[in-house]
């Protein structure tokens, strides 16, 4: 299973909000220009969330994009399964009711994918976007007790 660069970009842009928490919205472009990220391509990301109720819009001039709920209650998972779609790595074990294989009862690999499925839903759901701006707080300052010496 690969993910595009929509769950990709995406994941980005809602770690840069996340790291912004509590700041006012933040413009797009300046989310666009810090995660080097096309600002057109964004714009139909953050739609993308904005409609699925992790990301708010706030126009104006002070205008532009701040999270929908808390860092502490966005997992990876929820941002993946909005801009991917179901966390399947084969069709029949996708979400949608009525489309499963008629082999479904009687086949063998069904419960293996289930299996990979089910490990991939746990990991991105056992990260939240607060999770993500503690890490990147403490590689910061690890980052700064290094000595570079030429």
């Amino acid at each position: 299973m690969k993910l595009s660069t929509r769950g990709e970009y995406g994941l980005r842009a809602m770690f840069d909000l996340a790291q912004h928490y509590g700041e006012g919205p933040i413009p797009i472009k300046s989310v666009a220009e810090r995660q080097e990220i096309s600002e057109h391509y964004l714009e139909q990301l953050i739609a993308v969330l904005r409609k699925a109720g992790l990301a708010k819009s706030v126009r104006g001039a002070q205008g532009g994009y701040i999270l929908a709920r808390d860092p502490e209650e966005i997992t990876v998972g929820d941002i993946i399964r909005v801009l991917e779609g179901p966390i399947a790595p084969v069709d029949c074990l996708n979400d949608r009711e009525g489309e499963c294989c008629e082999r479904a009862e009687t086949c063998v690999t069904r419960g293996i994918w289930e299996k990979v499925r089910d490990s991939i839903s746990s990991v991105l759901d056992s990260f939240t976007l607060a999770d993500m701006v503690d890490k990147a707080s403490k590689m910061q300052q690890d980052d700064k007790h290094y000595m570079y010496y030429i």
